[in-house]
């Protein structure tokens, strides 16, 4: 979860890391740290909350060194505070050691290293790491690194200093993204490449197992036990621009805006203008396999767990496969059964998620075929997949995933097209027809983004601002919307929602109905519109608050809601993309009255990469 950045070259180490821990801050912000390394010296500074208080506290005390590390931190092991904050260090403070993930034999290793005489300083995981290496170190980091590390379980990907080693920065990663920014005369280390941008475009993507020493002039990879290892040096084509806000006031409103971009994005190069055909390069799987394929199992969690939903609607209804979405933290503490010729789908927008990660090694094991829906190129499910269909939506800063949400379902879109037509339950006509629908879907997105008062005055309205809990509901292609609409407003402006299948009204949810109780209720024209407009009628017979969100020129059903936010027509099983904005923009706009953090909300972190 934790943000990482390393610096080593010729310029101030702690301008550039904290430059870049600004950027990796929606990994994490509980405490932050940078230790540097100048004329021998090993000096730190930590700090308890946001970045800001570090920005203070370097301005109070400030340090400097041309070789340096920092750490943005969303605890896991020992709570927020100074002392559990990294960097951490061996006993004579002679190594630091910033780290994400999580050890999972640390009590094992703290129990070995006190009874060696080593003295701990904080509840944390990470100090094992740095007692570990000064254990082994003879002299050479990289060595002391790689010995080190052959004693570790779980997650880690660390960045490591030692002041009798002042030309070399030493990573390693296994289970947690670390990436190495190659410059001239410099390197960097990071989780993320935002963290970089503005110095490098140059990056290798550190494989699991992997340890990388980087010198000023060069560096070189090493498995643990020393085998030597190639990477290819990527170039990053993302704009530096697409890390900062670009005046919006928040990340997460400026990614809501970017969604007709990035579904064009996500489209670009796989349908064109009059085709009636889905190009997907990267998937890797044959006409063969997906004509035998009889089952396909969607893995993911939160959000990207609501994008498989929708999957799954598209998937059956036009390539006439079974689909099951599973929950991946749930998904892997099963026995799943994988019949042959079945096709797992993690969907990730980090590429990093541990439970989806580890969801699909147990599926690889059992013979299935593993194509991914992800954004993040290089990172580890992609490269674990034996196919991919990446999302291109850049980076997602905002914790609350907004656009990483909508090409996810677009990708499914595509997918579901391709595989309909390869296995022939879809004529060359609909493929065409569905590919011509699909395409208008950021024109669509785009009109509400330019008729978004009502969901502002709404947003403004004591009786929902000021709601202590709310409800969504929605039916078939729409009952994810229902999901994801209340995940987003719990997860940023912090009231109590739920969202469920219409029909389970009547099973239980319609008590919770009174006068005070908001229904945002999904009522766009289509196939379910007449079952919906009875729980409308329902809620409203029992004094609820209904907030629909309804098709632009449905007037009728102004008469059974105390508002109605109006949505573009559009093909109904591309529906959930263009519904999603207004859910997204009604629970912004709460947050915002209520006074919330809607890019950094309390407890969350963005790429959740440990259990």
């Amino acid at each position: 979860m934790c943000g990482i950045v390393g610096y080593i070259g010729k310029k101030n180490a702690v301008d550039i890391i904290m430059s870049g821990l600004h950027r990796l801050e929606y990994r994490g912000y509980d405490s932050a740290g940078v230790a540097v390394i100048k004329n021998g010296t090993l000096d730190c500074v930590k700090s308890l909350g946001k970045l800001v208080s570090m920005d203070k506290k370097l301005a109070e005390r400030p340090i400097e060194g041309n070789l340096g590390v920092g750490h943005t931190r969303w605890a896991t092991h020992g709570v927020p505070s100074e002392t559990n904050s990294h960097p951490h260090f061996d006993v004579p403070m002679e190594i630091a050691v910033v780290h994400n993930g999580i050890i999972e034999n640390y009590q094992q290793l703290r129990t070995q290293l006190q009874a060696d005489g080593v003295v701990f300083r904080s509840q944390t995981d990470t100090e094992t790491i740095a007692h570990l290496i000064r254990k082994y170190y003879q002299g050479d980091l990289f060595e002391a690194v790689k010995r080190a590390l052959r004693d570790v379980e779980g997650a880690y990907a660390i960045g490591v200093l030692s002041k009798n080693n002042p030309d070399v920065m030493v990573a390693a990663r296994h289970g947690s993204p670390l990436i190495v920014g190659l410059g001239d005369g410099e390197a960097f280390i990071a989780s993320d490449v935002p963290a970089i941008m503005k110095y490098t475009r140059k990056v290798l993507y550190i494989d699991n197992g992997q340890v990388c020493e980087i010198t000023r002039n060069g560096y070189k990879i090493e498995d643990l036990n020393g085998k030597p290892q190639q990477l290819e040096v990527k170039t990053v084509d993302w704009d530096d621009a697409a890390a900062e806000k670009e005046g919006y006031p928040h990340f997460m409103l400026k990614e809501i805006h970017q969604q007709p971009e990035v579904i064009r994005n996500t489209l670009r190069g796989r349908v064109h203008e009059g085709s009636e055909v889905v190009q997907l390069e990267d998937m890797r799987l044959s006409a063969e396999d997906l004509k035998a394929c009889r089952k396909i199992v969607i893995v993911s969690c939160g959000t990207a767990w609501h994008a498989g939903l929708v999957g799954k609607y598209l998937i059956e209804k036009y390539a006439q496969v079974s689909v099951e979405v599973d929950i991946a933290s749930e998904y892997r503490y099963r026995d799943p059964i994988i019949p042959a010729n079945t096709i797992v789908i993690p969907v990730t927008q980090s590429g990093e998620t541990a439970d989806t990660l580890e969801a699909i090694r147990i599926a690889k094991k059992k013979g299935a075929k593993v194509v991914s829906i992800v954004n993040v190129v290089g990172s580890s499910i992609a490269r674990e997949s034996h196919g991919v269909i990446y999302t291109h939506a850049g980076p997602e800063i905002g914790v609350a995933s907004t656009k990483a949400y909508t090409s996810q379902i677009t990708a499914f879109a595509l997918f579901t097209i391709y595989l309909a037509e390869t296995r022939g339950t879809m004529s060359k006509a609909e493929a065409k027809q569905m590919i011509a629908h699909l395409r208008e879907i950021p024109d669509k997105i785009q009109w509400y983004l330019d008729h978004q008062d009502v969901v502002k005055q709404c947003a403004a309205d004591p009786k929902y601002r000021d709601a202590q809990s709310a409800l969504f509901l929605g039916r078939s292609y729409n009952f994810p919307s229902a999901l994801e609409g209340a995940l987003k407003l719990k997860e940023i402006s912090y009231i109590h929602a739920e969202g469920y299948g219409a029909g389970e009204m009547k099973h239980g949810p319609i008590a919770l109905v009174t006068d005070q109780l908001p229904v945002v209720c999904i009522v766009t024209r289509g196939a379910v519109y007449d079952k919906m407009i009875s729980n409308v009628q329902e809620i409203r017979a029992r004094s609820g608050i209904v907030l629909s969100v309804a098709t632009v020129g449905d007037e009728e059903l102004r008469k059974h809601s105390a508002d109605v936010i109006y949505v573009p027509d559009c093909f109904e099983p591309f529906s959930p993309i263009v519904i999603a904005v207004p859910l997204q923009l009604l629970a912004y706009y709460i947050a915002t009255n209520r006074g919330c953090d809607v890019d950094q909300p309390r407890n969350l972190a963005k790429s959740v990469t440990v259990e």
